[in-house]
């Protein structure tokens, strides 16, 4: 007759020799930490019993409980709690920590019911008893230990995720304000358009602000980086510069408050922004532009044609924290004209499954293609047709915010 303990140690050698082998195949697969041969032998006998077909895996302690975790992760673990390295509650603790994701029902002793409803507390699925379990109770509190523990993972995920947006809503907010106009005269057409992993938030951000003696001020900046970070320190951004121009603070000046504001908010020192700032008083036909290590912008010619205008500008801010000076560039813009300021995902997009972008030059063609548009229409466009041809790589990766500027 075969003794328990060569059963058992039959058992450890079989699922040694085909441990990766088995945990390939689409029954749930469990993992067994014990180091009683012969408690080890019961649960092989109510697995082979089971109507649930499981693969189960068994070793000795925790220690190679967390050796072999960190190869396979089971659907669920049945944990001894009273092993040579660790007991009682600090077992459940000390496995939770190697697989947090996985289902875990303790085994215990006949006399320690309480132990195991303290482990279910502690963040174990079920407790059996040992000697006590049925090959049908068995299967079942294993199922439902996976099941619990799968509903357990979505709503902490479905929490999270709303926790997540609703963040997001608050940053987007910030990043994307009302015009604040006073009189008749200017058409804005703004848009924000996420890019494709819009679950984070990106520092693209504008502003449109026209003053007291009618000066129309716009803004469009894009801080380096994805997250909730990097869309905090563009909120900053934004209101910050809401206030000085308010204030009557431009040019050279308020990019330097900017930068100084930039430094003291940013989480790492790698982290900087571009943007470029506009001012037009209605009827001069004309616009004073600063520029901080941002591209160039769209200049449309009497809804006939479109420019890429480059005018002079400094470095982006924080990339020389006090020892940059960014120029005031005069643009002229005759009646007719509009200006249309943009972050550069509008044309870093990959249009093809190789290394092409849109680029400048892509983007110049869209434009001019749509030159006949009303604002709005041509704005939509350039967005359409930009994450059109992005299509084939999952779309535009980096965020997007335009302002279309034109003057009655």
């Amino acid at each position: 007759m075969v003794t328990s303990q060569a059963r058992a140690a039959e058992l450890m050698r079989a699922a040694r020799v085909g441990a990766e082998a088995e945990w390939e195949r689409p029954e749930p697969s469990v993992l067994l930490v014990e180091d009683d041969p012969g408690d080890a032998l019961l649960v092989e006998e109510l697995v082979a019993d089971s109507a649930l077909k499981m693969r189960l895996r068994w070793v000795r302690s925790l220690t190679e409980a967390a050796q072999a975790l960190a190869t396979e992760v089971p659907d669920c673990v049945l944990l001894d709690l009273h092993l040579s390295d660790a007991r009682g509650l600090e077992a459940v603790s000390l496995l939770q920590a190697h697989a947090e994701q996985v289902a875990v029902v303790v085994l215990t002793g006949l006399a320690e019911e309480e132990t195991g409803l303290a482990a279910v507390a502690a963040g174990a699925q079920d407790y059996l008893v040992k000697g006590r379990v049925e090959p049908e109770l068995f299967g079942r509190a294993v199922r439902y230990a996976i099941q619990r523990k799968q509903a357990e993972q979505a709503a902490v995920a479905l929490q999270a995720s709303q926790m997540q947006a609703q963040e997001n809503a608050r940053l987007e907010r910030g990043l994307l304000p009302r015009p604040l106009l006073r009189a008749e005269g200017v058409n804005v057409v703004a848009r924000y358009r996420p890019g494709r992993a819009q679950a984070l938030l990106g520092g693209d951000f504008y502003d449109i602000v026209q003053s007291a003696d009618g000066t129309v001020h716009a803004l469009v900046g894009d801080v380096s980086g994805h997250g909730p970070d990097e869309a905090a320190l563009g909120v900053a951004l934004r209101i910050a510069w809401r206030t000085l121009v308010l204030s009557g603070i431009a040019g050279s000046e308020q990019m330097t408050r900017l930068e100084e504001l930039l430094v003291a908010e940013r989480a790492r020192e790698e982290v900087f922004a571009t943007l470029v700032s506009l001012a037009a008083v209605p009827g001069e036909q004309r616009a004073h532009v600063v520029r901080a290590g941002h591209h160039g912008l769209l200049l449309r010619r009497g809804g006939d044609d479109v420019e890429w205008v480059e005018v002079p500008g400094g470095p982006a801010l924080g990339m020389l924290p006090g020892g940059a000076h960014w120029p005031i560039a005069e643009l002229p813009v005759p009646t007719g004209d509009s200006v249309v300021l943009f972050t550069d995902g509008l044309f870093e997009g990959h249009v093809s499954r190789g290394p092409q972008r849109l680029g400048e030059e892509g983007l110049l063609a869209l434009a001019r293609k749509a030159a006949g548009l009303p604002p709005e229409a041509f704005v939509d466009r350039l967005i359409e047709r930009a994450e059109e041809l992005a299509e084939e790589r999952g779309g535009l990766a980096d965020d997007v915010a335009v302002v279309h500027l034109s003057w009655n």
